[in-house]
């Protein structure tokens, strides 16, 4: 039940009065549980007076843990671990203590964690994250606590972190393909000593076949192929050439042949064209039945998107007459998107220039096997599939439609899912 001041608070949405934080004392609390309140008092936090935070913290102090699990006080103690004082944000890390696995694996909470390892003094970044060891694995595989350990690869000093690289050893080919372990494993690769990133892939290799198909593995083995050591990224490259056309029709290895575009060398992209347009025993080549396959039609567009100058032209010349068969034939549903990037073609050939290579080829529609949703394997936004209102964006009183809770003013990774 809403207090009478809160509630004249919201009443008062339309009209021309002006709310400072002083009006709210007694009832910060209540305010920060309220979807409008905790939008106004995040608003006023970022400018307000030192009295004024000292005064609004004193209230929110003995609350902290339930406003961390809270779906809209979260964002207020967020808050005041980006503009508190040194005192405040020590004051909060030590009510943390003891609960963080708790703390890591709720929906809310573990963006008030994350928020905390990014604002506090190192000395209680380790000391939040020893606390993890004790059920690393668990906090490893949530899909709240997956963000958590992310954030702690990519901001606590490494020194801390034997009890992450000792929970991946012996679990990297399981955890590689498990939804959420699939980011930790990542992160790792990228943030880890050459030490750590050597026994990863030492681990992936003799089942870096199953990586290449599995829904959450293909994002690892693209992970080596972009960012993996040379010899790494050959050894990787070349188990998907041994089986290129097969794997473009497949849903998910399909996404680790677009990455061999992508990130390989000239003489790998012309390896891939020519593989495509080579007539095999009975004489056909394969590029016919990729430009009709649900997921091979990404990659040839993605090919297509990626060269240019003379290997383009020849390209294209193979891919217009099978284009316009297929189209005839009323396979139009694949070849939507590929119509467009002949079209841009042929109106670059019209004007005399040749395409030029896109860096990221991002004309090309990639394959639909994944999404950036906060729930998606390739996602670092710590939301899960719950909806509700986001508190996070400060906005007056006036406004009172409900917003879905922003990926972005979550506990940000690369900018926070996961």
């Amino acid at each position: 039940m809403r207090s009478a001041v809160l509630e004249e608070f919201r009443s008062n949405s339309k009209t021309s009065k002006k709310y400072e934080l002083k009006d709210l004392y007694n009832y910060v609390v209540e305010f920060s549980g309220d979807q409008h309140g905790s939008r106004f008092i995040q608003q006023k936090l970022e400018t307000a007076n030192s009295d004024e935070k000292d005064q609004v913290f004193r209230e929110i102090e003995p609350n902290a843990i339930q406003l961390m699990k809270d779906v809209f006080g979260n964002y207020v103690v967020q808050k005041f671990f980006e503009h508190g004082n040194q005192v405040q944000k020590r004051i909060l890390a030590e009510k943390m203590r003891g609960k963080m696995v708790d703390l890591s694996v709720q929906v809310y909470a573990c963006r008030v964690v994350q928020k905390a390892l990014e604002h506090v003094l190192v000395e209680q970044q380790a000391e939040l994250t020893k606390e993890l060891a004790a059920d690393v694995y668990k906090v490893i595989t949530d899909q709240n606590g997956n963000h958590v350990i992310q954030k702690v690869i990519e901001l606590v000093p490494r020194q801390y972190l034997d009890f992450i690289m000792n929970a991946l050893r012996g679990q990297v080919t399981t955890l590689s393909t498990h939804q959420y372990g699939c980011r930790v494993v990542q992160r790792m690769m990228e943030y880890g000593t050459e030490a750590d990133k050597a026994a990863i892939v030492r681990e992936l290799h003799p089942s870096a076949h199953i990586l290449l198909t599995d829904q959450f593995g293909n994002y690892v083995a693209q992970h080596v192929i972009r960012k993996g050591k040379p010899e790494d990224r050959e050894k990787m490259i070349r188990l998907v050439m041994g089986q290129l056309i097969e794997l473009c029709k497949h849903k998910f290895a399909s996404n680790v042949v677009e990455t061999c575009i992508e990130a390989g060398s000239p003489a790998l992209v012309t390896e891939i064209r020519e593989r495509f347009v080579t007539p095999g025993e009975d004489g056909t080549s394969p590029l016919p039945q990729l430009m009709r396959d649900n997921y091979g039609n990404y990659v040839i567009q993605k090919l297509f998107a990626t060269l240019k100058g003379p290997e383009l032209d020849s390209f294209a010349d193979e891919i217009k007459p099978l284009f316009y068969l297929q189209k005839k034939n009323g396979n139009s549903r694949q070849l939507t998107a590929l119509e467009k990037l002949l079209d841009e073609y042929a109106l670059n050939a019209a004007k005399g220039d040749r395409p030029a290579q896109s860096d990221d080829a991002s004309s090309a529609v990639p394959t639909p096997a994944s999404t950036n949703e906060a729930n998606s394997v390739n996602s670092d936004s710590p939301l899960t599939s719950v909806s509700t209102a986001d508190a996070s964006a400060p906005v007056t009183v006036d406004q009172k439609q409900d917003d879905n809770v922003n990926a972005s003013s979550a506990a940000q990774d690369t900018q926070n899912e996961s």
